[in-house]
């Protein structure tokens, strides 16, 4: 795990770095630097993508994408934060498949954008049942009216 981690901070040696135990690192990186960071785990280090995921927080919206290193057993995850103001993050579906159903779910849950996806058209909701610019897992969705009434 050291010399993965080492390796991976010299290539982004502002990352900040959590051990949460000795088989899960969290990396937070800069959003400009998620494409070449998650391909740098995938296509240098063998690890592949096991889910993505998103909080609301304070700050912003925090992506989290999951990597597995099978040989070692460990869970690399880069933390990437989208700003409310300026809620958008590049896409990873051209490189990673499964991030098409997922960033579209983000996208919907949440209201992030991901620049260059290639199929953004609704997966959960309907146009008969949910507002537009309505996002149930933001902290503010009970505020913004949640869904429609049947």
């Amino acid at each position: 795990m050291k010399e993965a981690l080492e390796r991976f901070r010299s290539s982004f040696p502002d990352t900040e770095v959590n051990e949460y135990n000795p088989r899960r690192l969290y990396l937070r990186i800069r959003r400009d630097q998620l494409t070449s960071a998650a391909k740098l785990l995938h296509r240098d280090y063998g690890m592949r993508l096991s889910i993505c995921t998103a909080i609301d927080t304070r700050e912003g919206f925090e992506v989290l994408y999951h990597f597995f290193d099978d040989r070692e057993g460990i869970y690399y995850t880069l933390k990437v934060l989208a700003p409310k103001d300026d809620c958008w993050l590049e896409s990873q579906a051209a490189w990673f498949p499964a991030c098409d159903w997922i960033e579209r779910e983000m996208q919907e849950l949440f209201g992030i954008e991901f620049r260059g996806h290639p199929n953004m058209k609704p997966l959960l909701t309907s146009d008969t049942d949910w507002e537009p610019e309505r996002y149930p897992l933001r902290r503010d969705a009970e505020d913004r009216g949640g869904a429609h009434e049947r």
